[in-house]
């Protein structure tokens, strides 16, 4: 960051602010609201319903019916997220009603025109996001501090755990976030033993974050995920099911192509990957830098002050101070273990998940998650990566980020 935006006497909460991170909950919307105004009661009733519509299959005739509501009536970043979070949802369970094989090719007007303005309001795309999915989709159920989602979609108890423990992840990376703040001021004051303290705290959140990631298996059924969840998260480009993108009728008569959700447009690696001075392959940071575009602008610009601060590997490396190097290392070796653990993750949701289904399905036991999981998606991500490739090669240049001795 520049030292304009950081003079010394600049606070901790007012540097993040800049970037409307919160103290607490760094890239999460802090509280998000949960109701939108009364005029767009028809938007919440069928999306509070999702899940029901879908299995159904009444969805897309309950959006033919839907009104054409103008936005005008949303006031505030809260409401415009909560509106993009609601007509998000919907878009996804409008277009994968059917599976792979009984997508659409138009998004109806009384869904594109408002999901597109509320986009361009945000400086988000109208598609489902990790901002939408993770960031804006949360509240506490009770006031002992039980968390909840705010808007679902098929998946049921293994869907609500998916999100809440990204949530989590994102909770943990807290931390860091404040000490990358702290580390950038701390280069450019010369100061040692500050630097020295903020990058054994981001280290120690990194690790946090993998501890975060390691409840995945707690509250997330694998064959749930991969037959019946991840279809929702599938985007039209870089996606055979959807070869020619969409029309968003009203909004362009030419088809749009946008990539699914996706981890990797979390803000968070990509802070981090910054500050450490990590550099992937140039597909891999293509697809990364692709994936910025589907971040809150303000999250974007947090991670170009990163990117145009003083390099901290410099410094390090120019400092020739044995300590320093210690705590550099430790979090690049944090980063890489983290990014090794998603791997395993990813495996066993993925790749075990596939087996596992593809046995019920001969012995013709699927059951209730009996589906058929997305083609599409057998070797790629839901953000259109060529997903086991993509996340070792990420992970294999995090640990050429080492300094060494």
């Amino acid at each position: 960051m520049e030292a304009g935006n950081m003079k010394e006497e600049t606070p901790l909460p007012s540097a993040l602010s800049l970037f409307q991170l919160s103290e607490d909950y760094g890239f999460l919307l802090p509280n998000p609201l949960t109701e939108l105004p009364a005029p767009y009661g028809p938007w919440m009733e069928i999306a509070r319903k999702l899940p029901q519509l879908i299995a159904s299959h009444r969805l897309r005739s309950c959006v033919h019916q839907m009104p054409q509501l103008s936005t005008w009536h949303l006031r505030g970043r809260e409401e415009l997220y909560l509106a993009h979070l609601v007509l998000s949802f919907i878009t996804m369970g409008y277009i994968w009603q059917e599976g792979e094989e009984g997508t659409v090719k138009v998004l109806p007007r009384n869904l594109a025109i408002p999901f597109w303005e509320v986009a361009q309001a945000l400086g988000l795309p109208p598609i489902l996001s990790h901002a939408d999915f993770v960031l804006a989709n949360w509240r506490r159920k009770d006031p002992s501090g039980n968390l909840d989602t705010i808007i679902s979609l098929p998946g049921g108890e293994s869907l609500r755990g998916f999100i809440l423990v990204t949530f989590l992840v994102e909770k943990a990376a807290v931390p860091g976030i404040k000490a990358i703040v702290r580390a950038i001021h701390a280069v450019q004051q010369l100061d040692e033993e500050t630097l020295h303290q903020a990058l054994q705290g981001l280290a120690t959140a990194i690790g946090d974050m993998g501890k975060a990631l390691q409840r995945m298996h707690d509250y997330v059924d694998p064959a749930v995920f991969y037959a019946v969840i991840r279809i929702f998260l599938s985007g039209w480009k870089d996606n055979p099911a959807m070869p020619d993108g969409l029309v968003y009728e009203g909004v362009s008569e030419e088809p749009m192509a946008y990539s699914g959700g996706s981890a990797a447009q979390s803000t968070v690696l990509h802070a981090f990957d910054e500050l450490l001075g990590i550099r992937h392959s140039q597909e891999s940071t293509a697809f990364l830098h692709r994936m910025r575009d589907y971040m809150p602008p303000p999250h974007r610009a947090f991670v170009e002050e990163i990117r145009r601060a003083p390099s901290l590997r410099q410094h390090v490396l120019g400092s020739g101070d044995t300590q320093l190097r210690t705590a550099f290392n430790q979090c690049v070796t944090a980063l890489a273990d983290f990014r090794s653990y998603h791997i395993t993750i990813v495996t066993k949701y993925i790749t075990v998940a596939k087996a596992k289904v593809g046995q019920a399905e001969a012995g013709g036991r699927a059951g209730p998650v009996a589906g058929r999981p997305p083609a599409a998606l057998e070797a790629k991500g839901t953000g259109g990566s060529h997903i086991f490739s993509f996340l070792k090669s990420v992970r294999d240049t995090t640990r050429e980020g080492l300094i060494s001795a």
